[in-house]
Parts: C-alpha cells; structure tokens; sequence
C-alpha cells in the first residue's frame, strides 16, 4: 500500500465483492457443505446447537443458566472504516440479545488486505468494533487476524441467559407478537449504497440505525 494515499478517500466497500449479511452462502450450499454434520449432538448439556439454525448455539450450565456462543463477521457494508466496525459489532452482539441473554465478552475476528489498505485504516474498523462492546458494557478481549483478500470484521461473542429466559427459533406460537428491532429494508438500502442509488438522508438513517445495539 502506497505510504501516501490519501486515507480520507478510501472506500472500503470497493474492496469487498459483497455488502454485510449479502456475502453469507446460500442455505441451500450451506446444506451441502455441512451435510449430517449439523444433525450430531454428542453432548446432552447443548441446548442449541445447528439443527435449529438459531442464531447462537447454547450451553447448560447446571445452574438454572447457559452459556450463549455466537460469532457472526462480514465485508465492509459502508465506507467508512470507524462506522464498518461499529455495524459489525452491534451485528454480532444481536444475537446474544435474540437469544434473550446478555453479553459477556467479545473477541475480534479481523481480515485485512495488507497489501491494499494501511494498517490506520484497519485500526479505525477495531475502534469503531471496541466502541460497540463498550456500548454493551462488555470487553472486546482479544481477537485473531489474518492477512485476507477482502477486508473482514466481527465478532465472536459470548453471553449468558437463564434458561427460563432462553428464546429460541422454534419457540413462536400462533398470536404472538412479532418485534422488529431494526426496520425492514436495511440491507436493500446497503446493497444500493454500494451502487450509489441511495439518498444521502435515506443512508444517514440507515447507517444510524444499524449502529444502535438490540438490547
């Protein structure tokens, strides 16, 4: 990487071939890939483990409480570098919360082209990552790097939750209320961000809101 480009004008989302949860495989070659694999629950202590496709597995403590394991990374989803990290962290601790647990801890997962961003770049996505722990009154404890193709960031995240408490997929039952914790259209509007097809006011709001926690 050049020692003088211009950090300023860096878009990160022209080094990803893909934006957020859009890079995920699809769950038809996910089935594929993972074969009976998922359908193997060697230990009775897991309560959610992948034959679900909740969005955490579960772990019984033994004391009324479980352990919540989660991890969930993507490409950059916006521009700038600060903010990617926030999304992606506020994105990973979701799924704590949509278990019904509360977060513990947070360990970084970082890919980074080195060859193509600087390293300042870099630290402003772990800034804006360690800001969004901090927001949930947790630790981002460590992490593990790589050096990647595309720019990578998430999160692994670990929680707790009484089991009583414990909200899983298959729990809904007919005339229970639906929440939406975030408003529907976010991905389509980061999709056309990408493409530039979004208003500066609709993406503001929608950046905004995709850095606010679901607790």
């Amino acid at each position: 990487m050049n020692s003088k480009t211009d950090i300023s004008s860096v878009r990160l989302t022209e080094y990803s071939h893909g934006a957020g949860c859009g890079c995920k495989i699809s769950p038809k070659l996910l089935n594929e890939i993972l074969g009976h694999a998922q359908e193997q629950i060697i230990d009775s202590s897991l309560i959610v483990g992948n034959e679900s496709r909740d969005d955490a597995a579960v772990y019984d403590l033994g004391d009324g409480r479980a352990l919540i394991s989660t991890t969930d990374f993507f490409m950059p989803i916006v521009d700038d570098p600060y903010t990617f990290g926030m999304i992606s962290g506020c994105n990973a601790l979701s799924d704590i919360y949509a278990m019904g647990g509360k977060p513990l801890m947070a360990i970084a997962i970082f890919g980074w082209p080195i060859d193509k961003l600087p390293a300042e770049i870099g630290a402003k996505v772990i800034e804006g990552g360690r800001a969004a722990c901090t927001k949930a009154g947790i630790s981002l404890a460590g992490g593990h790097s790589i050096d990647s193709p595309e720019p990578i960031f998430g999160l692994s995240v670990s929680g707790i939750v009484k089991i009583e408490h414990l909200k899983r997929n298959t729990g809904a039952q007919i005339g229970d209320s639906i929440f939406l914790t975030k408003p529907l259209g976010l991905g389509i509007l980061s999709t056309a961000q990408k493409q530039k097809k979004v208003a500066s006011n609709d993406y503001q709001q929608a950046v905004e809101q995709m850095c606010q926690l679901n607790d």
